[in-house]
């Protein structure tokens, strides 16, 4: 079976709506109000919170080709990280408070 490089698998085997998501993306990547360092860390920070190795390194290269430092991308990551731990220990209360109570002993 031969890969074709230049369309993407989801528009090759959903066309109508994997061209949307591909038409969708470059608008978010190219419009709006924000500029092109600062969407570079927005998905760079999601890239590594969803654990997308690939995608990292494509935002961190367009990071650093956008202008931001590497202090820029390292407190990008670092708030991410603390933001993704809070969320974590918010969803463990939960799951304590259900079956353990207030967590108190």
């Amino acid at each position: 079976m031969s890969t074709n490089r230049t369309t993407p698998w989801f528009v090759l085997n959903a066309p109508e709506i994997g061209q949307a998501f591909v038409e969708f993306r470059q608008v978010c990547q190219k419009g709006g109000v924000l500029d092109r360092k600062t969407k570079e860390l927005l998905m760079l920070v999601m890239a590594c919170a969803s654990r997308s190795a690939y995608n990292a390194e494509e935002h961190v290269r367009g990071a650093l080709e956008a202008g931001a430092t590497k202090e820029e991308i390292t407190e990008a990551l670092m708030i991410a990280a603390g933001e993704d731990a809070g969320a974590q220990l918010a969803w463990n209360s939960q799951i304590v408070s259900k079956y353990l109570g207030n967590g108190k002993p």
